[in-house]
């Protein structure tokens, strides 16, 4: 039932299954009638300037495709700068958390600078820093320049905001407080329809995770933030200026849907949340609901409870 990271995008779906060839041979080629990395490079070339797609897609693809792939495009293409960008995010994708800054992470960093300077203006080798800071361990100070950089390039990008909150996070490299002041300035300025309106129920997820994770005699205490008048305002203005609103759906709609509908069955409000199931249909998230026990039996019973 959970799906996917390439979450709805079939485009990028129809990608991994023609690559999945490729990882079998492990990037050698054998019996291939043209280069193996050649399916990413025409779905990056189709996906264009649209940022908030390119960052969803490079970072499946970063994961999906095998070092060897990579390094053979960039070879292959040395000037190409989707090759560049997509060899820095996979190399990033290979550090390890919490293992500090070895040489590989270094060799990482260099690799972003090198894709950020390829493409001035595309925020995915930014993210990719800020990603590879989080694995090993910066403060959250130091991230914010980085963080700086990816928003200027693109000023509402949703995995950027959610890359910064998921740093200030007390389960991350800040406090409960800088995540807080984070979510509520950035949702404030956001505009009508941007998905950053979901910023501050991120923060009461991520609250309520890092309140539970050592203590599991805690997890009834934490309910009752779901409870507060202020949680109430946080999952109107969701509904209100991001759900409702009439924009396209972004890349990571299905995360930010999945995350408004976890929210909604904390909080026991089971009409509300008929809409926004509705538009889930199947598609569950693995986040936030490995937050409860039996994640999957979970979502199915609001899911269908929803469904009347």
């Amino acid at each position: 039932m959970v799906t996917g990271p390439e979450l709805d995008d079939r485009h990028l779906r129809r990608t991994l299954t023609e690559l999945r060839p490729s990882q079998q041979m492990h990037g050698l080629g054998a019996g291939a009638t043209r280069p193996l990395w050649m399916p990413a490079a025409e779905l990056l070339r189709a996906t264009g300037r649209d940022w908030d797609r390119r960052v969803h897609r490079i970072s499946v693809l970063a994961r999906a495709l095998p070092p060897v792939v990579t390094d053979r495009w960039v070879k292959d293409c040395p000037r190409d700068p989707d090759a560049l960008v997509v060899r820095a995010c996979a190399r990033v994708a290979q550090v390890k958390e919490g293992t500090g800054w070895s040489d590989d992470a270094w060799d990482a960093w260099g690799g972003c600078t090198r894709a950020a300077e390829a493409v001035p203006e595309d925020p995915t080798p930014w993210l990719a820093m800020l990603w590879l800071m989080y694995a090993c361990g910066s403060p959250a100070h130091a991230a914010v320049p980085v963080w700086t950089e990816a928003v200027t390039r693109d000023p509402w990008n949703r995995a950027a905001y959610h890359q910064m909150l998921r740093h200030l996070s007390p389960r991350g490299h800040g406090t409960l407080m800088q995540m807080l002041d984070f979510a509520e300035r950035c949702t404030s300025q956001a505009p009508h329809g941007s998905p950053v309106a979901l910023l501050p129920l991120a923060a009461r997820i991520e609250l309520v995770a890092h309140r539970t994770a050592h203590d599991s005699a805690g997890s009834f205490a934490a309910d009752g933030h779901w409870y507060e008048p202020q949680a109430a305002v946080e999952a109107d203005a969701a509904l209100t200026k991001w759900f409702h609103a009439d924009t396209p759906p972004h890349a990571e709609a299905l995360l930010d849907l999945n995350l408004l509908a976890f929210a909604l069955t904390r909080m026991k409000r089971t009409k509300d949340a008929m809409p926004v199931f509705h538009r889930i249909g199947r598609h569950m998230t693995s986040h936030p609901w490995d937050l409860v026990p039996d994640a999957a039996r979970t979502f199915q019973y609001w899911r269908e409870r929803a469904r009347g």
